[in-house]
């Protein structure tokens, strides 16, 4: 049971305020609803109280399990099956969509593990990056530190940065009057 104000996380969206717990009538039914505020994107989403725990809406993580997700993120004697890209992509979409920051932290872990071995495709890549984002945020609520420091803890783990995302307009286009 949440109360107005308190932070909750939302399956595959991340952090949000509970703003309001109002009554609302929908299809004949009336019912309260968690009105939440997702803090990364501003999104309101609406939650029937009745179903907030199937939905998976949850508390954020105590101490005890900010040391299980370090825990995860550190064990790097994974085995890799030799599926595809998009089967592999469902199967962690699957696991980011249960709400469970254990199962974020799998994601995030064996995408940072793989890229070490092969390049990720676009969609592993934009998952990698979504699962990076909801974790840091969550990790910096419930440690009390800055996103920044997070992340800074993240890429020590892994020895460096994610996949860096180059904007080709970024790139410089070589001078045509140098001489070769």
């Amino acid at each position: 049971m949440f109360k107005v104000n308190d932070l909750a996380v939302y399956p595959a969206h991340g952090v949000g305020r509970i703003e309001a717990i109002e009554e609302k009538t929908i299809g004949g039914v009336t019912q309260l609803f968690y009105i939440m505020r997702i803090l990364d994107n501003d999104m309101k989403i609406m939650i029937p109280q009745n179903n907030a725990e199937n939905v998976g809406l949850r508390n954020i993580i105590s101490d005890e399990e900010v040391e299980k997700v370090y825990s995860i993120l550190k064990k790097k004697d994974v085995e890799f099956t030799t599926q595809t890209w998009n089967r592999r992509y469902r199967e962690y979409m699957e696991k980011i969509k249960t709400g469970s920051i254990f199962d974020l932290a799998v994601v995030l872990r064996d995408l940072y593990i793989l890229q070490m071995d092969k390049p990720l495709s676009f969609g592993e890549k934009k998952m990698m990056d979504t699962a990076r984002g909801l974790l840091i945020k969550e990790l910096s609520i419930a440690r009390d530190l800055k996103e920044s420091e997070i992340e800074k803890e993240i890429e020590e783990i892994f020895g460096g940065p994610a996949t860096v995302n180059v904007d080709p307009l970024d790139v410089p286009i070589p001078d045509a009057n140098l001489a070769i």
